[in-house]
């Protein structure tokens, strides 16, 4: 709505900003959640160049005015009586461009990559839970903090045992 609208927007478009957070789905065994796990997980995303340090500019490069939008960061699109404006598409919303792209990363200041990620599982966890990692999300733009991931975790029906809330429930014929 920000981008149609305007308003309540970034206070500086050239600035850096937050990486995207990230939902990874995990299956867990009913006995890793009562027991608790640790699981490596790979998680592919976005992280910043090392080429460019996420800047998106070769070393030495000079930043110069965006010419699709003049410098806003916007694009002002004009339908009858009604003017939307949009992040502009070239510069992402800066306002300015290098004149030397990064070769690594072609201007964009982050590259996908395949990490891998230990996790935690915490004992007595049910199909739902949500666990956060901080800082493992997708890479900041310009230099900005990473996201957070976020595994939600779904537990495998077990043969014998059912789960009601904290209990176990097992149903035995008695004669």
């Amino acid at each position: 709505f920000e981008e149609i609208f305007g308003g309540g927007g970034r206070s500086d478009p050239t600035g850096p900003r937050r990486g995207s957070d990230l939902r990874y789905d995990l299956e867990i065994t009913f006995e890793e959640a009562v027991l608790g796990t640790e699981k490596e997980i790979s998680v592919s995303k976005l992280e910043s160049c090392e080429g460019c340090s996420g800047t998106g500019a070769e070393e030495g490069s000079k930043m110069r005015q965006c010419t699709t939008c003049g410098g806003r960061g916007q694009v002002v699109t004009s339908r009858g009586i009604f003017s939307v404006a949009q992040t502009c598409p070239r510069c992402d919303g800066a306002g300015r461009m290098t004149d030397k792209p990064c070769r690594k990363c072609e201007d964009a200041g982050r590259r996908e990559k395949a990490s891998k990620i230990k996790l935690r599982v915490p004992a007595g966890v049910d199909t739902g839970v949500r666990l956060r990692r901080a800082g493992e999300g997708e890479g900041g733009l310009r230099g900005g903090p990473s996201g957070d991931l976020h595994v939600v975790l779904h537990v495998r029906p077990h043969d014998v045992f059912q789960r009601d809330g904290d209990d176990l429930i097992c149903e035995v014929p008695i004669s």
